[in-house]
This record gives structure tokens, C-alpha cells and sequence, in this order.
């Protein structure tokens, strides 16, 4: 329930003399913040997740964020299931980017087992990832459109989108939570023709890009509205711990795909194609909302090159390493983290030896961004708490625990 503002009035007090004769007098108001409920129903909070406002008039004097109820117990279900039938869950979490979920789980499990992966393999799933990062990232820009008012960009988004949709119902039968990538490899090769379909993708969707980028990313209203709003500082964003696009986005040049290489991202650096966009605080304040749009914008266009990268050195051969068919992971514990387009999604896991995970522990990139709103809400206008929220880019699946 919103809290009903109160005020209290002392008496008034004579302040001056005007030159008519009359008496200026002074009274004092001091009024109380108001709590101001932001979603669950809000279309800005983007699922189920709400914020507990309290403003003063129009400024913003305390922001709590409270989580939703959405995808709970992934953790505790993923200690209760065997270790392949915990795969579909994973997609789950940050559900616009399942391929990447799939890729951080088979990992960490890979890691225990000590397998080696089959380079096709390593090739589709880089593929794969690059690509859903790419939908993720399209997402996240129409929808901070509609956050801001603007309509189109939100159509042209879907477009390119529901071509990358159709690329993955392809490959794996499904549009948005796949279980393709799994441990060991990928669940089954490219259909005839898919990889030709990507390269032309590719193609066109760097000229849609320029289309984004001059719509809505060198549009004046948009800068108005987002240059020099929510700020966060390098040093707040590394005592934050944040990753990903709100971390470069604060002019911190880290990468988990270059500076802990996992996959062939390693070989995708050396030869050039991996070249990652860190803010430079160009419109406005270093780490505004427009830097950590900016930042976003520009990972599209660089996992086209990489993706680009993959088809022109992707050979034929398996697609999946040799796994028993009842899955037993030698005991031990082991922990990976990845490039989520939200930042780095972490899954840390320990077995007994047994069928079933001892422990099944998730970073998500959006639950550990999502603290740092109560810090760069205060003191803005209410009118910019829709900007600073679209900004941090949060999904809500990813927050619940």
C-alpha cells in the first residue's frame, strides 16, 4: 500500500517589510517521503520484479528492489535430478539467453568429467552463444525503447530477432529455451543449408545494425534522456562486483571471453575477431545509461565477427564426445564462469560420484547487477527510474532464489 504523505506546518513567521507597507511571512512545511510501489504490474520492471520507491515530490530518496516469484529452486532442484536432466532448467534462468545457460552448466560438469571436446562442436556452440547474445541484445534495446517512449525501434528489433528464432528452430526444434548445447557437445549437427543461412544473416543484419544504431543510439532525444542519468563510477561498479555490459559500460575493459578464455574464444582473439567494446563516457558522464546502451549496441556487431570467424574455420567431424549412458561424475568440485550477455553466469558444482550433484550453486549476472540501483537511484528524478532500470538490463528469472 502507498503511504499516505503527511505534512507538518509551524507557525507562520514574519520574514521582511515589503515597500507597499505589507509583511512578508515565512512558513515552514516539511513533509514526509512517500513509498511508491514500481511494478510487479509496471511494464518498465520487466516480469515480475518490483521496486519499492520513496520519493520526496519528484525526487527519489530510496530505492529497494524486491524479487519476484519466478523459476524458483534451480538451485535446489539441480541436487535432486541426475546431471543431464538438469540441462533444461538451466535455460530457464536468464531465458533470453538459454544457449549460453546450456553452455555455462555443460562446462562446469565437463570440467569434473575431464572430456575432451569435439572441435565442430566447439565451433556450433560458439556459434550458437554468439548468436543468442546477439537476440538477447536486440531485446534489451527495444524494450529500453518502449521504456522511453519510442515505439519503432521495439518492430525493427523483432525482425531481426525472429530470423536468429528461426535459425535455432532449425538446429534444435525450439524458439527460446533450447537444451542444445549439452554436456559433451551439442545435441546434433547442422541441418543441410543452416550454415549458409548464418553467413547470410550476418550480412544482412550488419546493415540492420546501422539502422539501431542511428535510430535510437545518435537520436538526441534518446541521448537527452539517458546522458548522464544513473552514474555509476569504475570504483562503484568493481565494489558492486558487476560484470558484463554494466561493468564496460563503466569504462572497465573486462572480458571473461579474452581474459579467461574458455571454448576457442582463445583462438578467436589471436586471429583479431574479438575485439571488445568498453565505454568511453562520449555523450555524457563515464557510466550513464547511454555508455551501458552504447556498450550493448556494439557487443551485436562484434559477435557478428565472431560468429563470422567460426564459419570460415568450422570443419566436419562429431559433434558430441563419448559419454556412458548412465552419466556418473568423478567426485570433486569445479566451478566455470562465462560471458552471459548479462555478465558473468557462474555455475559451481560438486559431486560425490554419484548420478546427482552434492551441491548446484548459480551466479547470475542479473541477481549481482541488480544491487546497485538502491545506490544510483537516489537523489534522480522519478521520471528517469524507468531509464536507470531498462539500463541495468535485469531478468528477472535469473534473480530468484
Amino acid at each position: 500500500m502507498d503511504q499516505e504523505r503527511t505534512a507538518t506546518v509551524t507557525e507562520p513567521k514574519e520574514s521582511a517589510v515589503l515597500p507597499d507597507g505589507s509583511k512578508e511571512f515565512v512558513v515552514d512545511v516539511h513533509t514526509e517521503d512517500m513509498e511508491l510501489n514500481m511494478g510487479p504490474q509496471h511494464p518498465a520492471t520487466h516480469g515480475v520484479m518490483r521496486i519499492l520507491l520513496r520519493v520526496d515530490g519528484e525526487l527519489v530518496t530510496g530505492a529497494q528492489p524486491h524479487l519476484g516469484y519466478l523459476h524458483r529452486c534451480a538451485e535446489k532442484i539441480g541436487e535432486n535430478v541426475e546431471w543431464l536432466q538438469y540441462l533444461p532448467y538451466t535455460d530457464r534462468y536468464d531465458y533470453l539467453a538459454a544457449m549460453n545457460n546450456n553452455l555455462g552448466y555443460s562446462m562446469a560438469v565437463e570440467k569434473l568429467l575431464g572430456i575432451e571436446i569435439p572441435r565442430r562442436a566447439e565451433m556450433l556452440r560458439i556459434i550458437c552463444a554468439e548468436l543468442n547474445r546477439i537476440g538477447s541484445h536486440l531485446i534489451a534495446f527495444g524494450t529500453y525503447g518502449l521504456d522511453l517512449g519510442a515505439f519503432t525501434p521495439f518492430l525493427y528489433t523483432f525482425r531481426e530477432r525472429e530470423w536468429m528464432m528461426s535459425l535455432f528452430e532449425k538446429i534444435c526444434g525450439a524458439r527460446l529455451t533450447y537444451s542444445y548445447i549439452r554436456i559433451g557437445g551439442v545435441f546434433n549437427d547442422t541441418p543441410p543449408g543452416w550454415l549458409g543461412e548464418v553467413s547470410r544473416f550476418c550480412d544482412t543484419f550488419l546493415v540492420k545494425w546501422q539502422e539501431y544504431y542511428d535510430l535510437v543510439v545518435e537520436n538526441q532525444i534518446f541521448i537527452g534522456r539517458t546522458a548522464d542519468v544513473g552514474v555509476i563510477p569504475r570504483e562503484m561498479a568493481m565494489d558492486f562486483g558487476l560484470t558484463g555490459p554494466m561493468l564496460r559500460g563503466s569504462g572497465i575493459d573486462f572480458d571473461l571471453r579474452r581474459d579467461m578464455p574458455y571454448s576457442l574464444y582463445g583462438e578467436v582473439d589471436k586471429a583479431g575477431a574479438l575485439n571488445i567494446p568498453v565505454a568511453r563516457g562520449e555523450k555524457g558522464s563515464l557510466g550513464d545509461c547511454w555508455d551501458r546502451v552504447w556498450v550493448r549496441t556494439m557487443e551485436m556487431k562484434e559477435s557478428i565477427e565472431i560468429v563470422r570467424w567460426c564459419l570460415d574455420n568450422i570443419e566436419a567431424g562429431p559433434v558430441i564426445g563419448e559419454l556412458p549412458k548412465t552419466l556418473r561424475v568423478p567426485a570433486g568440485e569445479a566451478y566455470v564462469g562465462i560471458e552471459n550477455p548479462r555478465g558473468e553466469l557462474g555455475h559451481y558444482v560438486v559431486s560425490d560420484g554419484g548420478k546427482v550433484a552434492v551441491r548446484c550453486r548459480v551466479r547470475g549476472p542479473s541477481f549481482c547487477n541488480l544491487p546497485v540501483l538502491e545506490e544510483i537511484m537516489l537523489g534522480t528524478l522519478l521520471a528517469d527510474s524507468v531509464a536507470i532500470i531498462g539500463s541495468t538490463d535485469v531478468v528477472v528469472g535469473e534473480t530468484d532464489r
